[in-house]
């Protein structure tokens, strides 16, 4: 194994979600991709058509299943499965609980609101990078030399970006960039990170709503000290 070869990790986010009632769904199964979701992953397979991928994984919810499975097909690969790469927990699980609608001042929700930083209301940041980076370290080793596509979830790729990245983990939901069906990509000097990158490939299949107070996509990739 040479120190200078290189892997590249790309973490997708799953496709938009047909979901008419608002629900939180989270790990919840049952949810699907809608029409434009399937549409997202067929864009982001196309745009993948020509990369040396070796691997694909996903999370074994539906969404992210779906997701994945145009971009398996078109490099003629086996879809796996990775549980670490699941949606993060949270209380708020098969409810509705949004900005603006009222959710913050029922008195039965306010003993899960008490700690931002951890968060309180779900599965504690920390854990989340364990385990997506255990995810990424397995796609590496799988794809060595190549490229891998892991297919999870916003919280979940944003977390880790943010810790390879050395930001601080808590932060505003409204500003993380990981829109539906973006590619958030590691890559890989032998074992080492050595540049994050992020593309948005269906962009312009993204509603304007979720792309509102977004952080606009950069061009080049972060690069790290060798």
């Amino acid at each position: 194994m040479s120190n200078d070869e290189i892997t590249v990790v790309h973490l997708m986010r799953h496709g938009e979600v047909h979901n008419p009632d608002g629900v939180l769904y989270g790990r919840r199964a049952g949810y699907h991709l809608s029409e434009l979701g399937r549409q997202m992953a067929d864009r982001v397979a196309e745009h993948l058509a020509d990369r040396d991928i070796t691997h694909v994984v996903a999370s074994p919810l539906e969404r992210a299943q779906e997701t994945a499975a145009p971009v398996a097909k078109s490099h003629g690969l086996t879809l796996d499965t990775d549980e670490r790469l699941i949606e993060a927990a949270n209380v708020f699980e098969g409810k509705t609980f949004g900005v603006g609608d009222g959710a913050l001042r029922k008195p039965g929700n306010w003993k899960h609101l008490t700690n931002p930083f951890r968060p309180s209301w779900g599965e504690p940041y920390l854990d989340q990078v364990v385990r997506m980076m255990g995810a990424l370290d397995a796609a590496k080793e799988a794809a060595r030399g190549h490229e891998a596509v892991c297919v999870s979830h916003q919280l979940p790729i944003w977390i880790v970006r943010s810790f390879v990245e050395k930001r601080r983990l808590w932060h505003d939901p409204r500003r993380r960039q990981c829109t539906l069906a973006s590619l958030t990509s590691f890559t890989y000097r032998g074992d080492k990170i050595v540049s994050v990158g992020y593309s948005e490939p269906a962009r312009d299949l993204v509603p304007a709503h979720l792309l509102a107070g977004a952080k606009p996509v950069k061009g080049k990739a972060k690069a790290f000290g060798a």
